[in-house]
Protein backbone atom coordinates (compact mmCIF):
# COMPACT_ATOMS: atom_id res chain seq x y z
CA UNK A 1 0.00 0.00 0.00
CA UNK A 2 1.37 3.48 -0.84
CA UNK A 3 3.21 5.23 1.97
CA UNK A 4 2.19 8.57 3.48
CA UNK A 5 5.57 9.14 5.11
CA UNK A 6 6.64 12.79 4.80
CA UNK A 7 3.48 13.69 2.88
CA UNK A 8 2.15 17.14 3.76
CA UNK A 9 -1.44 17.06 4.99
CA UNK A 10 -3.66 20.03 5.88
CA UNK A 11 -6.59 19.22 8.18
CA UNK A 12 -9.24 21.88 8.84
CA UNK A 13 -11.38 21.59 11.94
CA UNK A 14 -8.45 19.77 13.55
CA UNK A 15 -9.22 20.96 17.06
CA UNK A 16 -11.80 18.28 17.85
CA UNK A 17 -13.69 15.22 16.70
CA UNK A 18 -13.02 13.77 13.26
CA UNK A 19 -10.39 16.40 12.45
CA UNK A 20 -8.44 15.73 15.65
CA UNK A 21 -8.41 11.95 15.14
CA UNK A 22 -7.64 12.30 11.43
CA UNK A 23 -4.58 14.43 12.15
CA UNK A 24 -3.29 11.83 14.62
CA UNK A 25 -3.99 8.99 12.18
CA UNK A 26 -1.97 10.72 9.46
CA UNK A 27 0.85 11.40 11.94
CA UNK A 28 1.02 7.69 12.79
CA UNK A 29 1.66 7.10 9.09
CA UNK A 30 4.59 9.53 9.17
CA UNK A 31 2.85 12.45 7.46
CA UNK A 32 3.65 16.07 8.27
CA UNK A 33 0.60 17.96 9.47
CA UNK A 34 -0.75 21.47 9.11
CA UNK A 35 -3.42 21.93 11.77
CA UNK A 36 -6.20 24.46 11.19
CA UNK A 37 -9.11 25.36 13.43
CA UNK A 38 -11.05 28.48 14.35
CA UNK A 39 -10.49 27.63 18.02
CA UNK A 40 -6.87 27.62 19.05
CA UNK A 41 -7.07 25.98 22.49
CA UNK A 42 -6.54 22.32 21.47
CA UNK A 43 -4.15 22.77 18.56
CA UNK A 44 -0.94 23.05 20.66
CA UNK A 45 -1.85 19.87 22.54
CA UNK A 46 -2.52 18.07 19.27
CA UNK A 47 0.74 19.34 17.79
CA UNK A 48 2.56 17.98 20.84
CA UNK A 49 1.04 14.54 20.33
CA UNK A 50 2.01 14.57 16.67
CA UNK A 51 5.58 15.54 17.48
CA UNK A 52 5.71 12.79 20.12
CA UNK A 53 4.89 10.38 17.31
CA UNK A 54 8.02 11.59 15.50
CA UNK A 55 6.25 13.76 12.96
CA UNK A 56 6.06 17.53 12.37
CA UNK A 57 3.12 19.86 12.93
CA UNK A 58 2.41 23.44 11.98
CA UNK A 59 -0.39 25.17 13.90
CA UNK A 60 -2.45 27.66 11.90
CA UNK A 61 -5.54 29.19 13.57
CA UNK A 62 -7.98 29.51 10.67
CA UNK A 63 -11.61 30.48 10.18
CA UNK A 64 -12.47 28.69 6.94
CA UNK A 65 -15.41 31.03 6.29
CA UNK A 66 -12.82 33.73 5.54
CA UNK A 67 -11.16 33.26 2.15
CA UNK A 68 -8.02 35.22 3.05
CA UNK A 69 -7.42 33.02 6.09
CA UNK A 70 -7.73 29.85 4.02
CA UNK A 71 -5.32 31.23 1.44
CA UNK A 72 -2.90 32.16 4.21
CA UNK A 73 -3.18 28.61 5.56
CA UNK A 74 -2.15 27.07 2.26
CA UNK A 75 0.64 29.60 1.75
CA UNK A 76 2.01 28.82 5.23
CA UNK A 77 1.98 25.09 4.45
CA UNK A 78 3.95 25.64 1.24
CA UNK A 79 6.40 28.01 2.92
CA UNK A 80 7.07 25.51 5.72
CA UNK A 81 7.05 22.23 3.81
CA UNK A 82 7.35 23.18 0.14
CA UNK A 83 4.20 21.36 -1.02
CA UNK A 84 0.71 20.15 -0.11
CA UNK A 85 -0.14 16.53 -0.79
CA UNK A 86 -3.52 16.18 0.94
CA UNK A 87 -6.16 18.68 1.99
CA UNK A 88 -8.84 17.38 4.36
CA UNK A 89 -11.75 19.83 4.28
CA UNK A 90 -13.32 18.89 7.60
CA UNK A 91 -14.32 22.11 9.38
CA UNK A 92 -18.06 22.56 9.87
CA UNK A 93 -20.90 22.77 12.35
CA UNK A 94 -24.48 21.58 12.67
CA UNK A 95 -27.75 23.47 12.98
CA UNK A 96 -30.79 21.93 14.64
CA UNK A 97 -33.82 23.76 13.22
CA UNK A 98 -36.88 23.01 11.17
CA UNK A 99 -37.03 24.70 7.77
CA UNK A 100 -39.58 27.14 9.21
CA UNK A 101 -37.27 27.99 12.12
CA UNK A 102 -34.14 28.45 10.00
CA UNK A 103 -33.26 32.12 9.90
CA UNK A 104 -31.47 33.72 7.00
CA UNK A 105 -28.56 34.60 9.29
CA UNK A 106 -28.18 31.05 10.62
CA UNK A 107 -28.34 29.62 7.11
CA UNK A 108 -25.82 32.15 5.85
CA UNK A 109 -23.33 31.34 8.64
CA UNK A 110 -23.82 27.60 8.11
CA UNK A 111 -23.23 27.99 4.37
CA UNK A 112 -20.18 30.20 4.84
CA UNK A 113 -18.43 27.60 6.99
CA UNK A 114 -19.69 24.28 5.64
CA UNK A 115 -19.76 25.13 1.93
CA UNK A 116 -17.73 28.24 1.19
CA UNK A 117 -15.02 26.94 3.53
CA UNK A 118 -14.73 23.85 1.32
CA UNK A 119 -14.78 25.94 -1.86
CA UNK A 120 -12.07 28.26 -0.53
CA UNK A 121 -9.92 25.28 0.41
CA UNK A 122 -10.29 23.72 -3.02
CA UNK A 123 -9.49 26.97 -4.81
CA UNK A 124 -6.50 27.78 -2.59
CA UNK A 125 -4.82 24.41 -2.92
CA UNK A 126 -5.52 23.59 -6.57
CA UNK A 127 -2.74 25.79 -8.06
CA UNK A 128 -0.22 24.16 -5.71
CA UNK A 129 -1.32 20.63 -6.54
CA UNK A 130 -1.45 21.33 -10.26
CA UNK A 131 2.14 22.60 -10.19
CA UNK A 132 3.11 19.40 -8.40
CA UNK A 133 1.06 17.32 -10.87
CA UNK A 134 -0.29 15.48 -7.83
CA UNK A 135 -2.47 15.97 -4.78
CA UNK A 136 -5.64 14.80 -3.11
CA UNK A 137 -8.58 16.87 -1.85
CA UNK A 138 -10.76 15.00 0.65
CA UNK A 139 -13.91 16.80 1.79
CA UNK A 140 -15.94 15.57 4.75
CA UNK A 141 -19.63 15.72 3.91
CA UNK A 142 -22.24 13.66 5.78
CA UNK A 143 -24.80 10.92 5.34
CA UNK A 144 -27.24 13.82 5.69
CA UNK A 145 -25.90 15.12 2.39
CA UNK A 146 -27.45 12.09 0.68
CA UNK A 147 -30.47 11.52 2.95
CA UNK A 148 -31.97 14.65 4.54
CA UNK A 149 -33.72 14.29 7.90
CA UNK A 150 -36.32 16.53 9.56
CA UNK A 151 -34.86 19.10 11.93
CA UNK A 152 -31.53 19.41 10.08
CA UNK A 153 -32.67 20.53 6.63
CA UNK A 154 -30.28 23.45 6.31
CA UNK A 155 -27.34 21.35 7.53
CA UNK A 156 -28.30 18.59 5.06
CA UNK A 157 -28.41 21.16 2.26
CA UNK A 158 -24.90 22.36 3.11
CA UNK A 159 -23.53 18.82 3.09
CA UNK A 160 -25.29 18.01 -0.18
CA UNK A 161 -23.53 21.03 -1.65
CA UNK A 162 -20.17 19.63 -0.51
CA UNK A 163 -20.91 16.41 -2.39
CA UNK A 164 -21.86 18.37 -5.52
CA UNK A 165 -18.69 20.48 -5.38
CA UNK A 166 -16.62 17.33 -4.93
CA UNK A 167 -18.22 15.45 -7.82
CA UNK A 168 -17.87 18.41 -10.18
CA UNK A 169 -14.24 19.06 -9.26
CA UNK A 170 -13.38 15.38 -9.61
CA UNK A 171 -14.65 15.37 -13.19
CA UNK A 172 -12.93 18.67 -14.02
CA UNK A 173 -9.53 17.54 -12.74
CA UNK A 174 -9.82 14.14 -14.42
CA UNK A 175 -10.63 15.82 -17.74
CA UNK A 176 -7.73 18.25 -17.34
CA UNK A 177 -5.32 15.42 -16.45
CA UNK A 178 -3.79 17.37 -13.57
CA UNK A 179 -3.08 14.40 -11.32
CA UNK A 180 -5.31 15.86 -8.59
CA UNK A 181 -7.64 13.33 -6.94
CA UNK A 182 -10.90 14.40 -5.28
CA UNK A 183 -12.95 12.46 -2.72
CA UNK A 184 -15.98 12.91 -0.45
CA UNK A 185 -16.45 11.27 2.94
CA UNK A 186 -19.97 10.57 4.22
CA UNK A 187 -19.94 9.76 7.96
CA UNK A 188 -23.11 8.91 9.84
CA UNK A 189 -23.61 10.43 13.31
CA UNK A 190 -20.20 10.43 14.97
CA UNK A 191 -19.59 10.10 18.71
CA UNK A 192 -17.81 13.41 19.32
CA UNK A 193 -18.75 16.78 20.79
CA UNK A 194 -20.29 17.64 17.42
CA UNK A 195 -23.90 17.29 18.53
CA UNK A 196 -23.31 18.97 21.87
CA UNK A 197 -21.74 21.99 20.16
CA UNK A 198 -24.44 22.19 17.47
CA UNK A 199 -26.54 25.32 17.26
CA UNK A 200 -30.10 24.51 18.37
CA UNK A 201 -33.13 26.66 17.61
CA UNK A 202 -35.97 26.53 20.17
CA UNK A 203 -34.90 23.13 21.44
CA UNK A 204 -35.00 21.35 18.09
CA UNK A 205 -32.80 18.23 18.30
CA UNK A 206 -29.94 17.80 15.86
CA UNK A 207 -29.35 14.04 16.14
CA UNK A 208 -27.83 11.59 15.81
CA UNK A 209 -30.47 9.97 13.62
CA UNK A 210 -29.94 6.24 14.11
CA UNK A 211 -26.60 4.39 14.44
CA UNK A 212 -23.37 6.16 15.32
CA UNK A 213 -19.66 5.53 14.83
CA UNK A 214 -16.46 6.78 16.42
CA UNK A 215 -14.26 9.57 15.12
CA UNK A 216 -11.39 7.08 15.03
CA UNK A 217 -13.32 4.86 12.60
CA UNK A 218 -13.90 7.78 10.25
CA UNK A 219 -10.27 8.90 10.55
CA UNK A 220 -9.00 5.45 9.57
CA UNK A 221 -11.15 5.48 6.45
CA UNK A 222 -9.92 8.96 5.51
CA UNK A 223 -6.30 7.82 5.79
CA UNK A 224 -7.08 4.68 3.78
CA UNK A 225 -8.61 6.90 1.09
CA UNK A 226 -5.46 9.03 1.03
CA UNK A 227 -3.43 5.88 0.43
CA UNK A 228 -5.76 4.48 -2.21
CA UNK A 229 -8.02 7.25 -3.52
CA UNK A 230 -11.69 6.43 -4.00
CA UNK A 231 -14.40 8.79 -5.18
CA UNK A 232 -16.65 8.38 -2.17
CA UNK A 233 -15.93 7.00 1.30
CA UNK A 234 -18.82 5.62 3.34
CA UNK A 235 -17.37 4.64 6.74
CA UNK A 236 -20.64 2.98 7.84
CA UNK A 237 -21.21 0.37 5.15
CA UNK A 238 -24.99 -0.15 5.69
CA UNK A 239 -25.44 3.47 4.60
CA UNK A 240 -24.89 2.26 1.04
CA UNK A 241 -28.14 0.32 1.30
CA UNK A 242 -29.86 3.36 2.81
CA UNK A 243 -28.80 5.51 -0.15
CA UNK A 244 -30.18 2.93 -2.60
CA UNK A 245 -33.46 2.63 -0.66
CA UNK A 246 -33.74 6.41 -0.55
CA UNK A 247 -33.45 6.56 -4.35
CA UNK A 248 -35.94 3.73 -4.94
CA UNK A 249 -38.38 4.25 -2.06
CA UNK A 250 -38.19 7.85 -0.81
CA UNK A 251 -41.44 7.48 1.17
CA UNK A 252 -39.88 4.69 3.24
CA UNK A 253 -36.95 6.90 4.23
CA UNK A 254 -39.39 9.73 5.01
CA UNK A 255 -41.23 7.39 7.39
CA UNK A 256 -38.00 6.32 9.07
CA UNK A 257 -36.86 9.93 9.35
CA UNK A 258 -40.14 11.01 10.96
CA UNK A 259 -39.92 8.17 13.47
CA UNK A 260 -36.36 9.08 14.43
CA UNK A 261 -37.32 12.75 14.69
CA UNK A 262 -40.18 11.93 17.07
CA UNK A 263 -37.80 9.88 19.18
CA UNK A 264 -35.33 12.76 19.38
CA UNK A 265 -38.08 15.22 20.29
CA UNK A 266 -39.28 12.97 23.12
CA UNK A 267 -35.71 12.47 24.31
CA UNK A 268 -35.04 16.19 24.35
CA UNK A 269 -38.32 16.95 26.12
CA UNK A 270 -37.48 14.39 28.81
CA UNK A 271 -34.01 15.89 29.24
CA UNK A 272 -35.48 19.41 29.54
CA UNK A 273 -37.92 18.21 32.19
CA UNK A 274 -35.06 16.60 34.12
CA UNK A 275 -32.97 19.76 33.90
CA UNK A 276 -35.82 21.85 35.31
CA UNK A 277 -36.14 19.73 38.45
Amino acid sequence: MPSLKDKVVIVTGAGSGIGYETALAFAREGARLVLADRRQDRLPELAGQIEALGSEALVMPTDVSQREQVERLVQAAVQRFGRVDVLVNNAGFALGATIEQTSEQDFRELWETNVLGVLYGMQAVLPVMRRQRSGHIISVSSAAGRIAFPGIGAYSASKAAVIALTEALRAEEAEAGTGVRVSAVLPIGTRTGFFESARLIEGTPVGPHGPTQSAEQVARRIVACAKRPTAEVVPYRPLRLGIVLHALFPSLLTFIGRREYRRLLRQRAAQSATDER
